[in-house]
């Protein structure tokens, strides 16, 4: 077996709000990775005293000690009790009704002798390498598939001149319309205090022995292929598995230096949260 991973921060004076582990079970049986992308809250209050960097830590600690120790459970029940426990942690404490309250995408894996599982929420993305070498993304695509008219909002944002004040009012109702859309019917979801949204989540399950490797990654990461189109998901598995998960950060990190602006590749931030795990069961 064979494990590597990566994290890294977008911006070093602020806390990485990605999470990344691997666990082994004692037995020696099996194991199971998650990986988590924080989503980073508005500048104004959001009604937690605590923080995306410890909620992350609370949740993705609860998914990968229920994904590993409770085999009994789906990986989607794993994730809607991580996300009960995690919200009974600060429930007393803080408005977890506020709709921009501490959230996460996730990615979970495990895999015994003889099934990998799989789950993946929002826009994190897990690389299934085939043992024929073929590579297939495991992609929630809610996010990318907005109505229509917000699809316009975004690119009429894009379309105005950077730095104006047409572009930051465009801006803020464009993300207006994005909020309204977040953990709701017809929108996309994202792991926040609703253990129910776990049941959002894509699922499946694949024979070990179709299963050569396994590579998650954040939206900072898989930007080096959905933003940067620097390869194709076959080339960032291979980049990875060649020359490990710091080595695509460092692509990643590359690409957003040269476009320091996002004039060439537009994104929401210019740099963002990396986050790999590479896994060879």
């Amino acid at each position: 077996m064979h494990i590597a991973l990566a994290t890294e921060p977008g911006d070093p004076q602020h806390p990485n709000e990605d999470y990344a582990s691997v666990a082994l079970p004692a037995s020696g049986q099996g194991g199971a990775l998650v990986l988590l992308d924080g989503v980073t809250p508005p500048e104004e209050g959001y009604g937690c005293v605590h923080g995306v960097p410890w909620f992350t830590a609370r949740l993705g600690g609860a998914m990968l000690e229920l994904s590993v120790s409770h085999r009994d459970m789906t990986l989607a029940e794993a994730l809607a009790a991580a996300i009960s426990r995690t919200a009974d942690g600060h429930r007393e404490s803080c408005d977890l009704s506020h709709v921009r309250t501490p959230q996460a995408t996730v990615i979970a894996a495990r895999w015994s002798g003889v099934t990998v599982e799989h789950l993946v929420l929002s826009d994190s993305v897990l690389l299934l390498e085939r043992a024929d070498g073929s590579v297939e993304p495991v992609l929630d695509t809610r996010l990318d598939e907005l109505p229509p008219a917000v699809r316009e909002l975004r690119a009429a944002v894009r379309a105005l001149p950077r730095g104006s004040a047409e572009r930051a009012a465009a801006g803020r109702e464009y993300g207006r319309a994005v909020e309204a859309l977040r953990n709701a019917e017809g929108g996309f979801f994202t792991a926040a205090a609703d253990p129910s949204v776990a049941a959002r989540a894509v699922t499946g399950s694949t024979p070990r022995a179709e299963v050569r490797s396994l590579t998650a990654l954040s939206d900072g990461a898989s930007r080096w292929v959905e933003v940067f189109r620097e390869g194709s998901w076959a080339d960032c598995a291979a980049l990875v598995a060649g020359q490990g998960p710091q080595a695509l950060i460092d692509r990643v990190r590359a690409a957003e230096a040269a476009d320091p602006a996002g004039a060439a590749f537009p994104r929401g931030k210019a740099r963002d949260d990396a986050a790999v795990i590479f896994v060879a069961p």
